[in-house]
């Protein structure tokens, strides 16, 4: 009877002991077997509340964990106060619109165990989102600044410009200078200012690089806006402004040698380094201005170059390039007086205004050779250059009055130019750049022509020179510039059968033949922003003041006239570089 009595007691015992075994160790009751049922269960409650404690506390940080994420969420999201903090969306751009953070936390299953509170807090960070956007490159990552294609690195080159221009004269000469026809103030023009916006100066081109065999190549190419084209109605409804090809060449190097093909900068083109046909190594100064500065020595024109590199410091080239006869009429730049019996030489034989810009008689002037070029170039420290060029030339027509006697005339012509950019102390260039010909005015921006015909059909040269000499600083991030460039065009005539003067500047010459063309300029470049993902933005002006005098002033006529012209120029230019072979 005692042993059935005693047996629910046993069984109650024994289950308390078995919930005592499977609690926690470390909350495991150490009092002896012989302790009351009521102690056993007070044991139990204060084991459940402190679990209780530890699964709110739980709860608290998950809910802070949770906070957390969806302000980083609303952050990213947001509209970020710097404008160019990230791309912009345009129209037509093909890009994902799914954030890279997810709009909400993944949820938290009730039946997760419970587990310590820095592993919870741990688990409960979302692993890190793959960027949607296919256009965005990983933040952590490195920039890619060039595309691979093939084997070959290609880079887009160009920027998109907006550009205002104010003149006090009406030059009618769109947004670049044409220096040899400023208006008198005698005419109308003259007494009329003018403004205008233009994209036109707006670049788009690519440029690719590689090697192959030792053999390092770059293939570049550019285009602007500046071409023309009829019934395009520019101001009336349509600024449809024509693609005009600047550049197109390639260029192959294996150790010392290197040739170059292609429409080119001229060789006669002062250089910042080297004897390179790269923009950036070339000097035609920072202006705004399209036609750049009065003075300069330039050309844009197909060619072949051969240079060689002796050593890191001396670059020595040869280039044959395209020639021209040319006795004036681009640009602004006065033609000659032709003797009447040789009025014709002007639409055969000779290149003028009407030989220039007709489209079908483009190239159509008989030449005797390319124009040659000879080169040597000086870099003893990344801070100075110096060069210097020589250039030949040679002249040929023909009596067209005398055609069955063949009577030709030949005539050769040349001309020097040197040039020296050097940083005298740091962040301070001083630039100055020298030309003087006789038959080269062409290269002057066609202010100054070649040739000037006699009586008798035979050739005669005329004299002409240029310089630009100025200074470029830059002071955090603002690049400042200022030069003075001057034209001088030699005087050259002759008397005609009939007793008239001709040729270029005599007694009784029109006024738009020059003597002499001078400009000062000054201006500044700002980066406004910069980012090697991005591109840059830069905003842009200078002022110009440019004069010019004729050879023969009549009486009561102005002895000269001068204008004063300002731009400003909006800039994107885009991002890439190339990398280093």
């Amino acid at each position: 009877m005692k042993a059935k009595k005693l047996q629910p007691v046993t069984l109650c015992v024994a289950a308390l002991l078995t919930v005592a075994a499977i609690l926690p160790a470390q909350t495991a009751s150490t009092e002896p077997k012989t302790k009351s049922k009521s102690s056993e269960v007070d044991a139990l409650k204060k084991q459940l509340a402190e679990q209780q404690k530890q699964i709110d506390q739980l709860k608290l940080a998950l809910e802070d964990q949770k906070k957390l994420i969806e302000q980083n969420i609303k952050a990213t999201a947001a509209e970020p106060k710097n404008d160019f903090a990230l791309p912009r969306k345009a129209l037509g751009e093909v890009a994902s619109t799914t954030p890279i953070i997810p709009a909400t936390a993944a949820p938290i299953s009730s039946t997760a165990s419970v587990l310590p509170l820095a592993a919870a807090i741990n688990a409960a960070q979302p692993p890190a989102a793959a960027p949607k956007n296919p256009c965005e490159a990983n933040p952590e990552g490195p920039t890619p600044a060039f595309i691979r294609l093939g084997s070959t690195c290609l880079v887009p080159v160009g920027f998109m410009d907006l550009t205002a221009v104010w003149r006090d004269k009406n030059a009618g000469s769109s947004i670049g200078t044409n220096f040899g026809s400023v208006p008198y103030n005698n005419v109308v023009n003259g007494k009329l200012s003018e403004f205008r916006f233009s994209p036109q100066n707006s670049r788009i081109g690519f440029r690719f690089d590689g090697d192959w065999k030792g053999t390092h190549f770059i293939g570049y190419n550019e285009f602007d806006f500046l071409g023309t084209g009829a019934g395009t109605n520019y101001t009336v409804t349509n600024g449809a402004f024509v693609p005009r090809l600047r550049l197109f060449w390639v260029d192959a190097r294996k150790g010392q040698w290197e040739f170059l093909a292609g429409q080119s900068w001229s060789m006669l083109v002062p250089n910042r380094k080297g004897i390179s046909a790269l923009p950036g190594d070339l000097f035609y100064s920072q202006v705004i201005d399209v036609n750049y500065m009065a003075g300069l020595t330039w050309t844009r024109q197909p060619g072949m170059r051969v240079l060689y590199h002796p050593n890191k410091t001396v670059t020595v080239g040869f280039s044959a390039e395209n020639p021209d006869q040319y006795i004036g009429g681009s640009a602004g730049g006065s033609g000659i007086t032709l003797p009447g019996a040789f009025s014709g030489l002007a639409a055969t034989q000779l290149d003028n205004a009407p030989n220039i810009s007709v489209a079908n008689t483009v190239l159509a002037v008989p030449t005797v050779h390319p124009d040659f070029i000879a080169k040597i170039a000086f870099d003893p420290s990344p801070r100075f250059h110096f060069d210097v060029a020589g250039i030949e030339r040679t002249f040929k027509i023909v009596n067209p009055n005398t055609l069955a006697l063949g009577q030709y005339n030949t005539k050769a012509g040349g001309g020097f130019q040197f040039g020296l950019n050097g940083e005298i102390i740091k962040n301070l260039r001083l630039i100055s750049t020298n030309y003087w010909s006789d038959g080269g005015g062409r290269y002057l921006f066609g202010q100054a022509p070649d040739v000037i015909v006699r009586a008798d059909g035979s050739l005669s040269l005329v004299h002409s020179g240029g310089t630009v000499d100025g200074f470029e600083a830059r002071v955090k991030n603002w690049l400042l510039y200022a030069y003075y460039g001057d034209i001088y065009i030699g005087r050259n005539t002759a008397i005609d059968t009939n007793g008239s003067k001709i040729g270029y500047g005599y007694s009784g010459s029109p006024n738009s033949q020059n003597r002499a063309l001078n400009e000062i300029t000054f201006g500044f470049n700002q980066t406004i922003w910069s980012s090697p993902r991005y591109g840059a933005i830069n905003a842009m002006g200078q002022y110009e003041w440019m004069s010019r005098n004729p050879w023969f002033v009549a009486l009561g006529a102005p002895k000269g006239t001068h204008d004063n012209t300002i731009y400003f120029n909006l800039r994107y230019t885009l991002p890439g570089s190339m990398p280093s072979f």
